[in-house]
């Protein structure tokens, strides 16, 4: 079925109540550089209220998977247990790949000794790029995915754009199904403790759609800020901590508004001024989203 260069892959995507974005990813997926005989890609419905399946079946590299259980990571797991790939490639519904990105995301993979993942470049893209709105603007350039920083800093990589062995998730493990978020950090710090190299790949291309809505950003918020909490508190969270996370969020934050003031990529004093109030809106919202969980409030899928 595969060979020591060109390995089987099994693409692995979750999906929730997203079957348009879906379609085009799909259909880039559809027309990848690597050879049509050497991958598979598997699509896990986590419960959509959306035909799924019959956005699937238009394709003929895809098949449908099921997983009942809620949450992103639940379903990657649905997904790595049926697949026949030696190579596990991850990325999510709303993401488009580039054609070659699985060409480049194996050879990465395979040109490093002891190799436990990959980690793609994330470009985020805006719906009008010549008029991207405020929410667009922040999400792009003060949350983004930098996948470097998270291989060189924290020891992982984002699932939006993932290449593992299947032998790794073997030895160290799928990810945690409990995590509503933050679970790729849990798995690729296990990866780390493995003893296996990591890399990041910034010829290994996927396409971000950058959050338009507020609502969709505080969703994102939401998931993101829970799924940390729930990491703190299995490694011994105290009320110290709370209170560290919350002074963090009230403090003005000087370093971000220097960072935003000195990107050169930004056009004008308009975007500053735009993404420094979503900047302002989202640390209000994250304080009292913390305050939220320290109660007793339950972190949520977003």
């Amino acid at each position: 079925m595969s060979n020591l260069s060109s390995p089987f892959v099994s693409i692995i995507i979750p999906v929730f109540n997203d079957s348009e974005r879906l379609k085009t990813c799909l259909e880039a997926l559809e027309n990848q550089t690597y050879s049509k005989n050497l991958y598979e890609v598997i699509v896990v419905d986590n419960g959509s209220d959306e035909d799924i399946e019959s956005v699937v079946n238009h394709f003929t590299q895809a098949v449908v998977a099921f997983e009942s259980c809620p949450g992103s990571y639940a379903a990657r797991n649905k997904g790595i247990s049926v697949t026949k790939g030696d190579v596990l490639a991850f990325t999510d519904a709303d993401c488009i790949p580039a054609p070659n990105w699985l060409e480049k995301g194996v050879a990465n993979l395979l040109s490093i000794p002891q190799c436990g993942l990959v980690a793609g470049k994330i470009e985020f893209f805006f719906k009008d790029p010549n008029r991207p709105t405020a929410v667009e603007l922040y999400d792009a350039h003060m949350i983004g995915l930098p996948q470097q920083k998270f291989i060189e800093k924290w020891r992982y990589g984002a699932t939006a754009n993932l290449f593992t062995f299947k032998r790794v998730v073997e030895d160290v493990g799928y990810f945690d199904d409990t995590l509503k978020s933050s679970g790729d950090k849990e798995w690729g710090q296990r990866v780390f403790a493995a003893g296996y190299k990591q890399t990041y790949a910034d010829d290994t291309c996927v396409a971000h759609p950058a959050r338009y809505f507020l609502s969709q950003l505080q969703k994102k918020l939401t998931r993101l800020t829970g799924g940390k909490q729930d990491l703190k508190r299995r490694r011994g969270y105290q009320f110290r901590g709370f209170i560290e996370d919350l002074t963090k969020n009230l403090l003005p934050p000087l370093r971000a508004y220097f960072r935003i003031w000195s990107d050169e990529k930004l056009q004008g004093n308009k975007q500053k001024i735009q993404i420094i109030s979503v900047m302002l809106l989202v640390r209000h919202l994250r304080v009292w989203e913390l305050v939220r969980l320290q109660l007793g409030g339950k972190s949520t899928r977003g």
